[in-house]
């Protein structure tokens, strides 16, 4: 430590800097959110501290540099990743975001919002709504994902397939940097020549180099209406085949794709209350399709997805298809999908990976690699579902029957990462396609990183975060 303090004294000092609001120690309080969101990563912390605004959150980093004390930001702990848990030696600040929670802005001429980091998802969505706009980033665990979580993440969802991940829908942030200055670039600029990109290195880099405070935002017109399309298709290969078909068809009209296979829909259907399959037969994959109107003089989305769908059948794509007859019936389908991780977690043990290949070779990397991993581990199921259209699929390997839900994980668990995180390598792939890598695959990065990528990011975090303060453990170690 730079400056040697008791714990009281810290605490008192961060009492004077954020009042008694912002800082607590009441281990009752505090203990959900030293848990992460799938049960594997428990912390400890010295306090959880709650700033107002960007000014005591900059005090608080000031102290924390002054006296070597680490700082664990947190959104709305729904990560995947155990990146906002912090480490079980309770000398750190657990900062929670979730008192930041201002939508400060929004510009319907400019199509921009600006938001405070601790903004829910869910929240965004019906503020920019009321204005006949639309945030186009969406994902299951909305109600609780906040916008500095998103940005530090480089968030996905199921809307990437047009509007892109979070990264290409942040114009700006404000954040405040390790020496607890504060950057502000929360400007819309077309063009900024200025040198290195701040706002770049801090999407994604899981408050590592930096805390965001808040970010603009770039909105997109109001949905007029929309069509859901839940379909069967015998499998990855004849999904991508439909996914060609419609992006020919359909274009920005589609604006996601997602693929599930049967044993995920199985496991939403037993354990998701409220559910019930859409088709009147089991498949053995199935997709689920959103067409979208956002003008007036375009196509409605229900006719286009009649066509394209009527088409898809002749052309022998898909085997079943049904499409939504009212917005609950389009919600519905939703649900399924957004339920799955859910699901899972009632169903038993799994490990989980979140990975990306390239588009064309994503139907086939599910069918080999799901084939080569159930073969190596004797009784596990994979199942691989997600955005099929951008190359991204979360591939899941469930436990067999009967393994203990503790130690399996960290036993058999780790070996099958290892591989599949092989394949995805091999297959010119990426480990993390947008949940991040906080603490679960630091070191599969460390492992399988080419040295010029891991010779950047310790630098950068070196010359950034030099006493080592800001969310230690997480992405890269130095």
């Amino acid at each position: 430590m730079i400056e040697t303090l008791t714990r009281s004294t810290l605490i008192d000092r961060l009492l004077a800097l954020v009042g008694p609001k912002g800082v607590t120690t009441d281990g009752d309080t505090i203990a959900p959110w030293l848990t992460d969101w799938r049960g594997r990563y428990h912390g400890a912390a010295l306090a959880m501290v709650s700033p107002a605004d960007a000014s005591e959150l900059a005090a608080i980093v000031r102290l924390a540099g002054e006296t070597g004390t680490p700082i664990v930001p947190q959104g709305g702990n729904s990560g995947m990743v155990g990146g906002a848990t912090p480490d079980t030696q309770g000398t750190a600040l657990l900062l929670s975001t979730r008192r930041m929670n201002a939508i400060r802005s929004i510009d319907t001429a400019a199509r921009t919002v600006v938001a405070d980091a601790g903004v829910v998802l869910q929240t965004l969505h019906e503020a920019v709504a009321a204005k006949g706009l639309r945030f186009p980033l969406t994902l299951g665990g909305k109600g609780s994902a906040t916008v500095g979580g998103l940005v530090s993440t480089n968030a996905g969802g199921t809307q990437v397939l047009r509007h892109g991940a979070m990264r290409a829908l942040v114009e700006g942030v404000e954040a405040v940097m390790p020496d607890g200055s504060v950057y502000n670039g929360l400007a819309t600029l077309k063009k900024d020549n200025r040198g290195y990109d701040l706002k770049h290195l801090l999407i994604g880099a899981e408050g590592t180099l930096g805390i965001v405070t808040a970010a603009t935002l770039r909105l997109v017109p109001g949905l007029i209406d929309r069509a859901v399309v839940w379909a069967g298709v015998e499998s990855p290969i004849a999904a991508r085949e439909l996914l060609l078909m419609l992006e020919t068809r359909a274009g920005h009209e589609m604006e996601g794709f997602e693929i599930v296979p049967h044993r995920c829909l199985t496991n939403v259907l037993h354990h998701i209350p409220g559910t019930r399959a859409p088709l009147s037969r089991d498949h053995p994959w199935h997709v689920l399709i959103e067409f979208t109107r956002d003008d007036a003089s375009t196509q409605p989305p229900e006719q286009l997805a009649e066509t394209v769908m009527a088409e898809a059948f002749e052309r022998g794509l898909i085997l079943d298809a049904a499409i939504s007859n009212s917005e609950a019936q389009a919600e519905a389908f939703w649900k399924l999908r957004d339920s799955i991780s859910e699901a899972e977690r009632a169903a038993g043990p799994a490990v989980q990976h979140d990975i990306s290949v390239p588009v064309a070779d994503m139907p086939r990397f599910i069918i080999e690699a799901g084939r080569e991993v159930e073969a190596r581990f004797d009784g596990v199921e994979v199942a691989a579902f997600g955005h099929l259209g951008d190359g991204n699929v979360h591939f899941h390997v469930a436990a067999p029957k009967g393994a203990d839900k503790v130690s399996w994980p960290d036993l058999s668990g780790k070996q099958i990462s290892a591989m599949v995180h092989d394949l995805v390598v091999a297959a010119g792939g990426s480990i993390s396609a947008e949940h991040g890598i906080g603490q679960m695959k630091r070191d599969e990065l460390e492992r399988l990183s080419e040295p010029a990528r891991l010779m950047a990011l310790k630098a950068i975090k070196q010359a950034l975060d030099p006493k080592g303060i800001m969310n230690p453990g997480k992405l890269i170690a130095i």
